[in-house]
């Protein structure tokens, strides 16, 4: 700070100095040869009353004159010179002073010579007969006048500047001696100028705020701490290098280290699932994965921690789920083999039906029977159809999925036409609305996902209701939004699990399986698709769901 003060001291005397060592000699350059310009104007007045009585004998015998004496007559030919031979002279009409002459009386001008580096001014005066007395004087030029002025002038500046350096070190090291010399702890303290009075109180008050910021930071950290390493959870922190920067005891324990590592987080467990995790949530992702260490399943949540729209780091969160995912595999378990075991007898069923519909056995039995069987055995297919669509998604690796470009547009076109004589029978109208999106993925999923949202959303609606597809861009979403019975909202949760039903005695009557939103979320799951239900009892539901 000393060093700008002082230099912001000198350059302004220095330049101060410069300006008016500048205005100065332009003024006495201005004003002097002013004073030559009225010299000149003063004897053209006399001599021209000489030549106007006398013509050209007065310059008979003319001579010992310090200025250039020229007479020029009316077609511009010199007429008269005292420094040269008039016929050696060329024509001087064209000249800026004897223009001016001759249309307003009188003139003057200046011009400069570079090779003897002097200006020479010149006053022009027309007479009464129209021919013009020309006088002229020289005069150094301002760079010559300076160069003889240079030792001077270098002196005066050198003495001054040497001053104005004194004075600017001097000056600078009083005003920041004070400031260097303040306490941070105890500003009050200080002895210090006036003007340093706001500096002393602001720092105070900081002192004061930071104090009490650093309080609260600690008693937070302490909650953190009690909150953090009373979880069972594993709980890391890290920055944008991957160096952990805050763990719990769970954690360590869940990844087998006995302390804190140094380095990066990598260094506690080098999977491919938790390094990549790391590398996508670092890279602005949300990562939910699943991870085995020492045979127990985890569920990896990685999150990405924004600072000033900029990655700072990630948090991440070790879960134990292993017995949710024994839980989940026996229940898949259980849907493949009741699939395959009821498939054949409900085939066989519906075979049965058929036979008694096509008149085999009496008459008077076959409205009641037949149609009973045959409506149950299409209902128990078709749920052995949504089981074992369920239970491929759950099999499926997304890793492995075959994506193409889709049309949504004309894949919800053709999904509402499909559906077109159900809605019908119903007296549901079924709308398509929206744009063309192209999204990239497997396309017999986004038809999974669209036709069962459709399929409920015509099923559950009221007679006369109303069901509206919209497809939108940015993000490439597909919206399904109905009147119908709606879901109330202490069940929301729920509609997703399998064999789920909110109105089980509906359900039975329209046919439902309680598996189709589960069939939509495990095929969005596969997509990396989101998505979101809204729905108001008795009002209608609206599912987007958000490629």
């Amino acid at each position: 700070m000393t060093k700008r003060i002082f230099r912001s001291i000198f350059l302004v005397a220095a330049i101060t100095l410069f300006a008016l060592l500048a205005i100065i000699f332009g003024i006495l350059y201005d004003y002097f040869q002013g004073q030559l310009f009225n010299e000149l104007k003063n004897q053209a007045a006399l001599i021209s009353r000489s030549v106007e009585r006398e013509g050209l004998d007065y310059f008979d015998g003319f001579g010992g004159v310090q200025n250039r004496i020229t007479l020029i007559d009316a077609d511009g030919s010199v007429l008269y010179d005292t420094d040269a031979n008039v016929s050696s002279l060329e024509n001087h009409a064209d000249r800026e002073e004897i223009i001016s002459a001759f249309e307003t009386g009188s003139g003057q001008s200046t011009r400069y010579s570079a090779t003897i580096s002097k200006v020479t001014l010149y006053y022009a005066l027309r007479l009464n007969n129209g021919s013009i007395l020309r006088v002229a004087a020289t005069q150094n030029s301002i760079w010559m006048v300076l160069l003889a002025m240079f030792q001077p002038i270098v002196v005066v500046l050198i003495v001054v500047l040497i001053a104005a350096a004194v004075a600017a070190k001097n000056v600078s090291k009083r005003i920041t001696s004070p400031v260097n010399n303040i306490d941070p702890e105890n500003p009050e303290l200080n002895d210090v100028y006036e003007e340093l009075s706001p500096l002393v109180r602001k720092l105070k008050y900081q002192n004061h705020v930071i104090k009490s910021q650093m309080e609260l930071l600690q008693t937070k950290q302490r909650e953190f701490s009690q909150i953090t390493e009373n979880m069972q959870e594993g709980f890391l922190v890290i920055d944008k290098n991957t160096e952990l920067l805050s763990y719990n005891s769970g954690a360590l324990k869940i990844l087998g280290a006995d302390k804190k590592p140094e380095g990066s987080v990598l260094t506690l467990n080098r999977s491919e699932t938790l390094r990549t995790s790391v590398e996508r949530a670092l890279s602005g992702e949300h990562v939910t994965r699943s991870i085995s260490i020492s045979g127990r399943c985890y569920q990896l949540i990685a999150n990405p921690v924004v600072e000033n729209s900029e990655i700072a780091g990630a948090i991440i969160v070790l879960m134990d789920v292993t017995e949710k995912e024994e839980r989940e595999s026996l229940r898949r378990e259980f849907t493949a083999n009741v699939s395959h075991e009821l498939r054949t007898p409900l085939t066989a069923i519906s075979g049965t039906a058929e036979v008694i519909k096509n008149g085999l056995i009496r008459p008077e039995d076959i409205p009641h029977f037949a149609g009973n069987i045959y409506d149950e055995a299409q209902r128990l297919i078709s749920l052995i159809s949504d089981i074992i669509r369920l239970s491929k998604l759950d099999e499926s690796d997304s890793s492995d999925k075959k994506t193409e470009p889709v049309e949504l547009y004309g894949l919800c076109a053709d999904i509402a036409k499909r559906l077109s004589a159900a809605a019908a029978q119903k007296k549901v109208s079924l709308e398509l609305a929206g744009s063309n999106v192209v999204i990239n993925a497997e396309r017999s999923m986004v038809d999974e996902i669209v036709f069962n949202l459709a399929d409920n959303a015509v099923k559950y609606n009221k007679e006369g209701g109303h069901v509206i597809i919209t497809v939108s861009d940015y993000p490439a979403s597909i919206c399904v939004e109905d009147t119908g019975i709606g879901i109330p909202a202490s069940q929301q949760d729920r509609v997703f699990e399998r064999f789920y039903r909110v109105d089980k005695s509906h359900s039975k009557k329209i046919g439902g399986t309680g598996l189709g939103l589960s069939i939509v979320k495990h095929a969005a799951a596969y997509l990396g698709a989101k998505v979101v239900l809204e729905s108001r009892e008795g009002e209608g539901t609206r599912v987007t769901v958000s490629f």
